[in-house]
This record gives C-alpha cells, structure tokens and sequence, in this order.
C-alpha cells in the first residue's frame, strides 16, 4: 500500500487521467453547442466574486491524503474555480440520456466541471469536479450555476450516503460564491434570487450509462468501444478475456452493482428523485442529488420530485427504472457485442441480484440474518404492506421495533413502544392494529423457531437501520441559517448524519418525526429540478 503524508491542497499533485486517455475538443468552452466525436471538452470555470469555505469533509480529505485547510480563502480560491493549481486540466464530460423515458439528445455536464483527479495514499485514483462552477459547452439554456439550496443538501446527502454505507460519490467541500443566482424555484413564473453555492464532489469516476448512450445514438461506434475499453480497463480490471464476452461480463457486473445500490436505497428509505440514465453511475454509486427525499411516512408512491407527475420514480419504482435504464444501456452497447443474447444474462441477473440482496437487506431490517426461504419473504411483504394502511414514520418505526418484545403483546392494541413511530397514534385504523398485532405473532414465531436471541435480534436491526437520516426539513433549517450567514445549524446536522447508526443522546434533535410545519412547506414536502 502507498503512503504519504497530508499535504495541502495547494501542494497536491493533480493529472487528468480520463482527458490523457480518451478523445476531447477544445471549442469555444463556454459556448453551448452540440459536440460530436469527443468524450470531454475544455471547460475552464468562470470565476465568482467572493468565495467562502462553508463546509469541508476532513474525512474525505483524509482519503484523499490532504490536510485540514490552514489557509481557507486559498482553499475556497481553488473550490470555486477562481485558481488553477499545476496539474488541473478543466473539462466537462459529453454524455447523453433518456429522461422521464423520453430520449433527450446530448446533455453532457451542464455545470459540472473536472479539474482533475488526485491519486489518494492508498492508490486509488479520485476526480475532483465543481459542481456550478459556470458555463461549459454541455449548458444549453442554463447558466452553468447552482444555488446553496441544492448544494447544501448535495453535500450533506453525499456525506449521509456514505456513513449510512450506501455506495455513492463524495462531497470534499461546500463553497460559496458571493454571487445570487436567480431560480424559479417550482417553475411558477416567479423567479427569486438566492445564494450562490459550488460543491466540490469526489469519485473513481463520474461516468453514467449516458455516456454511452450518445456515442451510441450518434453511430460513433469508435468513441463507444474506446469508452467502454477505457472504463472496464481502469475500473473493472478483474474482468478479462477480450471481445464481445468482455463487454458481456462488464455488463453483468455493471447491473449487479446497480441491483444492490437499489437494495440500499430501500433499506434507508432514500428516494432519488430523477433517475433518468443520465444520472445512474457506472460504478453503482448514488449520483447526481437532485430533488431527493427520504420516506418520512412509509408510502411506496412517494416521490420528492414536483417535475414527476406521474410518479415514474416513486420509492417502490426505482428498482424497475433501474431495470429499464439498463436496458437502455444493453441497447447502447449492442454495437460491441453484436448479438442481444450476450447481454441478455445481465439483464436477467440483475432481477435475481436485487432480490437476492434486497431479500437479505429487508430481513436484516426486522432482525433475521440467515434467511428461512420463501416464509421469510412473506413475512416481510406482509409488514411492508400493513405500513401504508397509516401515516407510520419509516425510520422511527424500525428503530421502535427493536425495542419490542413481540412475544408479549398487551391484551389490545399495540406495544407502547411503537408509539413515537406514529403520527396519530390514537387514530390508528383497526385494520392496521389487528394486522400488525397479527403479523408481530408471526414474527414472534419465526424468531422463536430459529431461535434467534434478542441481543442477536436488536444488533442486527441497530446495523441496518440508521436513526438519523438528513431528512428534508432538517436540509431546510440548515439551509435557511446558512443563507443568514449562521452554520452552526449545518455543523450540528454533520455531526448527527456521520453518526447514523444507534442511540446518541447528543443527536436525540435529528431523530424526531417531521414536524406539522413541515408537511407541505418548499424544500420539504417537495422540490422541483431547479438548483
């Protein structure tokens, strides 16, 4: 294993490994206009006028072999894009995507912009991109800017994401800008202007099933197998062999990983919001935070998203979508491996893969560690399907369950203990006490034949359900102070989100149920698109 001591920003050693190795064009870069037979394209960030550290990972810094900034202006200098350091060579990725199930052209990196990437102590090589650094070729009719509204809650949710063992990218900082950026938040016709913010995100690699997609769309079969070679060759390495097999193994793995991240955004109650195919990671990482959400009360229909009318990326739709989105990248890679039924095998095996990993994370929830076949299987969908029948709180109620004895219910009604979970807990409906005072036997009589101990029972639910999830209206107070210049909202909130799992009295304020304000306030019932 490498290793070397911390050194600053400023003094890290940045190379652009993915501009070296794959074709890019160096056009007008703050010109939006199609690009073809380019992979990237020069896209120097547009400096802002007062930048300030507003945040700062020391933990990904720790990965990434920097130290703590001693200088935060300089840092911020860097982190908004106002200063170059040696190494760095600024672009923006061409990608493309079906979006809301509809094909969308070119769209490429908008406001996102790679300085570089850094080879971390352990030799893990990460990209560094600025996330509303300005105007880059892929822009459109944007302004290439983002708000601190959504780069808080990308910094917060990527720091959450990460400590909740989700696989995601990283946020390293939060930087402000100086500058308003002016948004129509719900798209009503009446913008406002609101803080400027750049989040400094970190990956292997930030390359989605869209980039694939547009070489594919456009017949440039060249700039498709190049991509492809380049991506299995630095991030699948395992994977050997050559030719249309290879493709084929990649592709497998590809959907294997998206299959368990999906398994995981269910176990947390994680929505993403907009899960076109140009924001699914290649890697099986979260990516691109949007509109997110998180279940506060249990309903499968729920999405966060104002843009979804038709609830395409609901909660309980997003395995499916993913399904559909790899599809759409079989289609995209077909011109590689020539016949459909090399592809085929993946795509198959990524319904066996979710339901293998989503079965072993769902019973992990109610406390069972080895699986007992098909009856296990029931005996979830039986408790997630009591749950919508009342406004239950997803987090709350695991958590609640834990704490229950189901082998000693109370003569009528349910164990006190699930109470907090409730947000009327003297309205509930009788179906739904009969059934879950029915479904807790059941779940008694399963623990008691496999004998499961309680302690066995209880540490298994603390590993797989998190107490402190950055919920939106937590997002939301942390943004409002932050944008009155207070942060203290937002470090409080850091602290509790990288500290998700088990009880922390110090944290006991992040751990409530959403309160009635909440309901259907902006930013927290719902978001739109517009960051």
């Amino acid at each position: 294993m490498l290793t070397r001591a911390f050194v600053p920003l400023a003094a890290a050693r940045f190379d652009h490994h993915f501009a070296r190795h794959l074709p890019g064009e160096s056009g007008p870069p703050r010109q939006p206009r199609p690009v073809h037979g380019a992979c990237w394209s020069d896209a120097p960030p547009t400096p802002v006028a007062a930048p300030a550290l507003l945040a700062w990972s020391d933990e990904l810094a720790a990965t990434l072999g920097l130290a703590p900034p001693d200088d935060a202006a300089a840092v911020a200098d860097v982190l908004a894009g106002n200063r170059l350091l040696p190494g760095m060579r600024p672009i923006a990725a061409c990608y493309g995507g079906h979006q809301f199930g509809q094909w969308a052209g070119q769209l490429g990196d908008g406001r996102a912009i790679v300085l570089g990437d850094l080879v971390a102590p352990d030799g893990q090589r990460w990209e560094i991109q600025l996330k509303g650094a300005g105007l880059t070729p892929y822009s459109r009719r944007a302004d290439g800017r983002a708000v601190l509204r959504s780069s808080l809650r990308e910094f917060v949710c990527s720091e959450a994401m990460h400590h909740l063992g989700v696989p995601t990218t990283r946020a390293l900082a939060l930087v402000g800008s100086g500058e308003p950026v002016l948004r129509d938040m719900f798209y009503d016709g009446r913008p406002a202007a609101e803080p400027g913010a750049i989040v400094t995100r970190a990956a292997p690699s930030f390359v989605r099933f869209g980039n694939f997609e547009i070489f594919a769309a456009r017949s440039d079969h060249e700039r498709l197998r190049l991509l492809a070679d380049y991506v299995i060759d630095h991030y699948f390495p395992e994977i050997g062999g050559g030719g249309p097999a290879r493709y084929a193994a990649w592709f497998a793995e590809v959907a294997r990983r998206t299959a368990r991240l999906m398994a995981h955004w269910l176990r947390v109650g994680f929505v993403h919001g907009v899960m076109n195919t140009d924001n699914l990671s290649i890697l099986g990482l979260t990516i691109d935070y949007g509109p997110f959400g998180w279940l506060d009360v249990f309903d499968p229909d729920f999405t966060p998203n104002t843009t979804d009318q038709g609830g395409r990326y609901a909660y309980a739709q997003q395995p499916a979508v993913a399904q559909w989105n790899l599809l759409r990248l079989a289609e995209a890679l077909l011109p590689l491996v020539e016949r459909p039924q090399l592809l085929e095998a993946g795509l198959s095996g990524y319904g066996d893969a979710f339901e293998r990993e989503w079965g072993r994370q769902a019973r992990a929830k109610i406390g069972l560690a080895d699986a007992a076949g098909d009856a296990d299987d029931t005996l979830v969908a039986a408790l997630f399907g009591l749950l919508p029948l009342t406004e239950v709180d997803t987090t709350l109620f695991f958590g609640a369950l834990a704490e229950v004895d189901p082998s000693r219910l109370p003569e009528t009604g349910l164990p006190p203990a699930l109470a907090p979970a409730f947000y009327a807990p003297e309205a509930l409906p009788a179906a739904f006490i009969d059934g879950l005072r029915d479904w807790l036997s059941a779940y008694a009589a399963r623990l008691r034949s496999d004998g499961v101990s309680d302690a066995g029972r209880r540490a298994c639910m603390a590993a797989a359900n998190p107490r402190v999830i950055p919920r939106n209206y937590l997002l939301q107070e942390a943004i409002d102070a932050a944008a009155g210049g207070d942060l203290a909202p937002l470090a409080r909130l850091l602290a509790a989100i990288r500290a998700p799992y088990g009880e922390r009295p110090e944290h006991a304020g992040f751990t409530a149920r959403r309160p009635e304000w909440a309901r259907h306030a902006p930013g927290c019932a719902a978001l739109s698109c517009s960051s």
